[in-house]
């Protein structure tokens, strides 16, 4: 009976090491990165493609765009309000990145809502979106030779989020944008946000961080109007 019961015992812990050696094997798959820690997140990186030593391709459950995606974010996920997808026509997600510096705590969170809206009304719907977000429907354009890319910022002080445009007084904290697919009715909403304490240190740097995001997102083919 002792020797029956020990063979069992002697088998669990054959098993358990088995089972955790196949899954260090598998979590050794994946690049060391918070982003890769999140098994939500991974679901939507591919691990072999990166560029410029921070961002791996993010690629939509709708099948419908794909874009860079920051290694230090992580997809939030305990809500709808966070994560929600309607077939290939519509995908809204959230992700964040926290910082501690001493007793301060800066979080960082990007959104991305994608859609399709009728370019017939395509002004309104710019104007609608950046006086919503900003307080000010004045942006800036740029173009790539598949997307036209609307964007602007502004820094939002205290708790009361008051708006304050003139980036010579203080850094943005809050940029938008509007991204539009030349060859379809496809669009992407997409915001980054920082609260804290001197969260933001270089507007070049964060303004090219976010310009790069933007040029990324690649639309699939066709003119889906579903």
């Amino acid at each position: 009976m002792k020797k029956h019961t020990k063979t069992i015992i002697l088998v669990i812990v054959g098993a358990a090491i088995l089972i955790g050696g196949i899954w260090g094997v598998n979590e050794s798959r994946y690049p060391n990165a918070p982003a890769f820690d999140d098994h939500f997140t991974r679901k939507f990186l591919n691990k072999d493609k990166k560029a410029d030593d921070e961002f791996y391709e993010f690629k939509s459950k709708t099948g419908q765009y794909t874009m860079w995606f920051p290694e230090e974010y992580q997809m939030l996920h305990d809500a709808s309000e966070y994560y929600s997808v309607n077939g290939k026509s519509y995908e809204n997600w959230s992700a964040s990145y926290r910082e501690m510096a001493g007793k301060n705590k800066s979080i960082y969170y990007i959104k991305a809502e994608f859609l399709k809206n009728d370019k017939k009304f395509e002004p309104i719907y710019v104007k609608e979106l950046f006086q919503e977000q900003l307080k000010d429907s004045n942006t800036k354009e740029i173009e790539t030779s598949r997307t036209r890319i609307y964007y602007a910022y502004a820094y939002f002080k205290g708790t009361e989020r008051h708006v304050v445009h003139n980036s010579k007084v203080h850094l943005p904290n809050t940029y938008t944008a509007y991204v539009v697919d030349k060859n379809s009715n496809k669009v992407i909403e997409f915001s980054y946000d920082s609260i804290g304490e001197d969260t933001e240190t270089s507007q070049e740097k964060r303004k090219l961080w976010f310009l790069t995001i933007l040029k990324s997102i690649n639309f699939s083919e066709g003119k889906s109007r579903e």
